[in-house]
């Protein structure tokens, strides 16, 4: 699994929990918001993170 930005946008534009995330590392860390995207990335969703499958979900075909 890889991050694909525009993937992480759509998991965190659905879930307030993710999107006060994204502001609170921006904020903390004084990171842009790509930098702050990838790192979210790695703590919340790769390698088993709480949000691998939903974000595994948003690359499934529609049908």
């Amino acid at each position: 699994m890889k991050f694909i930005k525009s993937q992480m946008k759509k998991l965190i534009k659905d879930n307030e929990e993710l999107q006060m995330r994204l502001k609170e590392l921006m904020e903390e860390h004084k990171l842009e918001k790509n930098f702050a995207l990838k790192a979210l990335y790695h703590t919340e969703v790769a390698e088993g993170g709480k949000y691998q499958l939903a974000y595994q979900a948003l690359d499934l075909p529609k049908g």
